[in-house]
C-alpha cells in the first residue's frame, strides 16, 4: 500500500485532537493554536536565491555605505534593503559585502573602489553607487552580494536591474538568455527619480538568510 503523506497542517490537527499538544497550549483552543500556526505559515519567506562569486572578489573592503564618489561618471544608484531570517525576524550581526564594475564595465582588482563590507544597523541598509557598466563576460549589469550573519548560512547572490537593455525590455522573458541570470527573483524593479542638481535611479534589494 502506497504511503499517506500528511500536510504539516493535518499533522497539527493531529495532534490537537489526540492532546500531544496539550501541555504547551492549555490556553489556547483548536482554531486558536490553527490560527498561530497559519500566521507564522504566512510571514515564512523563501530565502534569497544564490548566484555565483565570480572571481573578482576582494577580501578587505572598507565598512562604507558609499561607493559612489560625488562628480564621478555613471549614474547615480541607491540601494536599499532589509535582512531577515526565513520568519521574518530581523537579524543581528549582519555584514554585507558587495562589489561591482565601474560604468565602463571595470572592475578595480588591485583596490577597492566600488567595493565594500557593510555593517548593517537594524537589519536594514542604504549603499550610495552607480548604475554597474557591462562587460562581454556577464554582460548583463549586476552587482555582487556576500552576506554573513552569526547563526546564519552565509550567502552569495546578485542583482540585476530590470532597465538593463540586455534584457530587451522583458526580463520575464529574457532572463535566461546565455544563461547569464539564474533566477528571475534576482533582477529588481528600477525606480527613477529627479532631484536637486542630479537624477538617480533606486531599488529595493532584500535578503532573505537560512539559519544553520
Amino acid at each position: 500500500m502506497k504511503p499517506f503523506a500528511l500536510s504539516r497542517r493535518q499533522m497539527l490537527e493531529n495532534c490537537i485532537a489526540k492532546g500531544t499538544l496539550a501541555a504547551g497550549a492549555v490556553a489556547f483552543s483548536q482554531s486558536q493554536l490553527l490560527a498561530w500556526w497559519e500566521q507564522g505559515e504566512a510571514n515564512a519567506q523563501k530565502p534569497t536565491s544564490t548566484e555565483v562569486l565570480g572571481p573578482f572578489y576582494r577580501k578587505g573592503a572598507p565598512n562604507n555605505a558609499t561607493m559612489r564618489i560625488s562628480g564621478e561618471p555613471g549614474f547615480p544608484l541607491r540601494v536599499t534593503g532589509k535582512v531577515l531570517n526565513t520568519k521574518g525576524q530581523k537579524i543581528e550581526g549582519v555584514r554585507i559585502g558587495m562589489w561591482q564594475t565601474d560604468h565602463k564595465g571595470l572592475y578595480d582588482v588591485q583596490g577597492y573602489r566600488y567595493r565594500i563590507n557593510l555593517e548593517v544597523n537594524a537589519a536594514e541598509y542604504t549603499v550610495e553607487t552607480i548604475l554597474p557598466g557591462h562587460y562581454d563576460d556577464r554582460p548583463a549589469q549586476h552587482i555582487h552580494y556576500l552576506i554573513t550573519a552569526p547563526g546564519h548560512k552565509t550567502l552569495i547572490t546578485q542583482a540585476y536591474f530590470a532597465t538593463d537593455p540586455f534584457f530587451e525590455g522583458d526580463p520575464d522573458k529574457n532572463f535566461k538568455k546565455r544563461g547569464i541570470v539564474g533566477n528571475k527573483e534576482l533582477i529588481r524593479p528600477v525606480a527613477l527619480y529627479e532631484g536637486p542638481g542630479a537624477s538617480r535611479a533606486a531599488i529595493t534589494f532584500d535578503i532573505i538568510l537560512e539559519t544553520l
